[in-house]
């Protein structure tokens, strides 16, 4: 059964189905003809429409398969995909924490004994490296493109780390900081299980490490995660947890103030304006701290960036006028120029259009939307292709107007999430 089978089994039709979930009926639409996927905080309300579970409604949003394809017999298994590959890595980086954890008790000649050194670099060399693929990360129009170097890496680490019976946290430190940036990879490819497991690595080796900002760091990007699938309230809890650790962190990084504006942006979407305006007052004495600099990429927060956090946040809000503002303000800053962030940018003019959306005004839409898509296509950005999908779930009435509608069709042909 697929899902419009199920939708007409429960007596529903496109358009009521649509008005339940809040989207327009061309939204169900896309959905019943595998054009498109529901985001993710759009599945569980789908579910609950259709009175299935989350796990039954990948099966009903699964193509099927065309006939004649079926064989009798066993099948040739499929080559391992890279998360397979992934896993591996993932579950020796915890064996050998299980590991270290008892030679660190042994006496030091005793541990000495068992290896000579670590073969395959320092942990200098290890962090120099890292700053290098977080810079090429961050210019990188394909976002993907950094992930084999990452996960050969990883794999180097790995082996260092095996190796070492020596004080491991500096490598520890690397290892942290080096699955924060699978982590980011893995969700701008919108693939939110790789990048939960991904942060949540990096935080327990940052844990180890005791490098508390790294560990807070960590905790913030898990909380996007959460944020992006509707989950605020869980994603305040994360960032409560960040918050602790980033109190004893260094004073002179900008930890504490990323904390801060991501938990405003988590109280803006559960509506609470007193937390977000509190929150956002601690983001804002960021001014004059270190961020990227000082960290080689990992931390990259700085009053930059509130512009933009807070256009965002008012948005959530229903302050439109306050976000637009905000937003244009982002716009014409050097780090959100047109070829400098992609993400960011596209972000922005996602948040514009948005605007529009929310006041009927589909010029405004179409104006910020078009270059928002553009800047999807060339840099095949996941995360701004979910915002896109999110923005067009938005229009309404507003598909009427023929402009909107090629827009919306501009946006359904980007890649599925």
């Amino acid at each position: 059964m697929g899902l419009a089978e199920r939708r007409r089994a429960l007596g529903y039709s496109q358009e009521r189905l649509a008005q339940m979930l809040g989207v327009d009926r061309k939204t169900v639409c896309r959905w019943e003809s595998t054009r498109a996927t529901p985001q993710p905080p759009q599945r569980r309300g789908l579910a609950t429409a259709l009175d299935i579970s989350l796990s039954e409604l990948d099966d009903f949003l699964t193509p099927p398969r065309p006939s004649g394809q079926e064989t009798a017999g066993p099948q040739p298994s499929a080559p391992p995909d890279t998360g397979d590959q992934d896993e591996m890595i993932r579950r020796e980086f915890l064996r050998i924490l299980t590991v270290s954890g008892a030679l660190a008790v042994l006496p030091v000649d005793e541990a000495a004994a068992l290896t000579d050194a670590v073969r395959r670099g320092t942990a200098a060399d290890f962090a120099r490296m890292n700053n290098h693929l977080w810079q090429v990360y961050h210019l990188a129009r394909f976002k993907g493109s950094v992930y084999p170097v990452i996960r050969s890496q990883l794999a180097v680490l790995n082996e260092a780390l095996t190796e070492n019976r020596g004080d491991t946290r500096p490598l520890l430190s690397a290892a942290g900081n080096l699955f924060q940036l699978a982590g980011e990879v893995a969700f701008d490819g919108n693939r939110y299980g790789d990048a939960v497991s991904s942060y949540a690595l990096a935080a327990a080796v940052s844990k180890d490490a005791g490098a508390f900002d790294l560990w807070a760091c960590a905790l913030v990007r898990h909380a996007y995660v959460e944020m992006s699938e509707g989950r605020y309230r869980q994603a305040a809890q994360l960032l409560g947890a960040a918050e602790g650790l980033a109190v004893k962190g260094d004073d002179g990084l900008s930890t504490r103030h990323w904390v801060a504006s991501v938990q405003a942006e988590a109280y803006a979407g559960l509506g609470d304006l007193d937390a977000y305006e509190r929150a956002m007052d601690r983001a804002e004495a960021v001014r004059g701290l270190t961020g990227s600099s000082a960290t080689g990429g990992w931390l990259r927060f700085d009053d930059a960036r509130l512009a933009e956090e807070r256009g965002a946040c008012y948005v959530q809000l229903g302050r439109l006028g306050l976000a637009e503002e905000a937003l244009q303000r982002a716009l014409e800053q050097e780090a959100l120029a047109s070829g400098q962030s992609y993400r960011r940018r596209g972000a922005a003019l996602t948040g514009l259009a948005a605007i529009g959306a929310k006041r009927r005004d589909p010029e405004q839409v179409v104006l910020y939307g078009r270059e928002a898509v553009g800047l999807a296509r060339a840099s095949s950005s996941g995360y701004v292709a979910r915002r896109l999908r999110s923005l067009s779930d938005e229009f309404g009435p507003l598909s009427r107007d023929h402009r909107v509608a090629d827009l919306e069709a501009e946006i359904a042909s980007l890649s599925a999430p």
